[in-house]
């Protein structure tokens, strides 16, 4: 048999997992920026509820520095929480959904890409924004490091809960309620342990065991919940 006729026949490699999920990120982000006032939108109301509290309680130090990280960390709960129903929709709605089942790179890797995405633009801001929240609320400076810590740890527990919701209820129009009512279950043992780290290290007790458990689950759902998200996306589709 003729080698060239063998190289021509064989099939052309599939794209990498690295070229892959560069493509994608580069996607999504150039779609985000398209979008951009919208993504300002999760930012934008955690301020507003940040800058609330102040105003309905006073300025009393020791009435804000008590409900600081509880603050903080419904803020970026709800916030992050606005954009969960438009993770997959919006593939879903234009069909590129579909070119995503039928890529020949596997669906979990593409949603992890997605689920990255959505931690970039709705939770790292905030992160980032969290000493000036902290500021509003006069949290002691001693509690910066705990909260910025659970808070790294937590908001990507929260992006890729979130995701497996989004992609359960991605079939279902005008399922925004649905989405929030299944999701915040889901939400309230990150709320409890990465407010309750910051509560426990203000009051001189342990606070690692709570840092330790978000560290764990984050471990575990990183592996977890892409794969679940791609198969409740290929069911949404069958």
């Amino acid at each position: 048999m003729n080698p060239s006729v063998a190289i021509a026949a064989s099939p052309a490699p599939g794209p990498s997992l690295g070229s892959a999920a560069r493509a994608q990120l580069e996607r999504d982000l150039r779609l985000v920026w398209r979008r951009r006032g919208d993504a300002l939108q999760p930012l934008l109301f955690a301020l507003m509820v940040v800058a609330l509290f102040p105003l309905a309680l006073g300025n009393e130090a020791t009435v804000l520095a008590r409900v600081a990280p509880g603050v903080v960390w419904v803020a970026v709960l709800l916030a992050g929480l606005l954009t969960l129903d438009n993770l997959f929709r919006g593939d879903l709605e234009d069909g590129s959904l579909e070119q995503l089942l039928l890529s020949p790179v596997p669906l979990a890797w593409l949603v992890a890409q997605r689920i990255l995405v959505h931690w970039l633009v709705s939770s790292l801001p905030l992160l980032l924004l969290t000493p000036l929240l902290a500021e509003f609320l006069q949290l002691p400076r001693a509690l910066l490091g705990p909260l910025m810590l659970s808070l790294a740890l937590g908001t990507p527990l929260l992006s890729l809960v979130g995701a497996v919701v989004a992609a359960l209820t991605v079939g279902i129009r005008r399922s925004g309620m649905l989405l929030a009512v299944l999701a915040l279950p889901l939400f309230l043992p990150v709320l409890v342990f990465g407010a309750g780290a910051v509560v426990a290290a203000g009051q001189g007790l342990p606070w690692l065991g709570a840092i330790y458990l978000l560290a764990a689950g984050l471990a575990a759902l990183i592996v977890l919940a892409p794969l679940a998200a791609a198969t409740a996306l290929r069911i949404a589709l069958t």
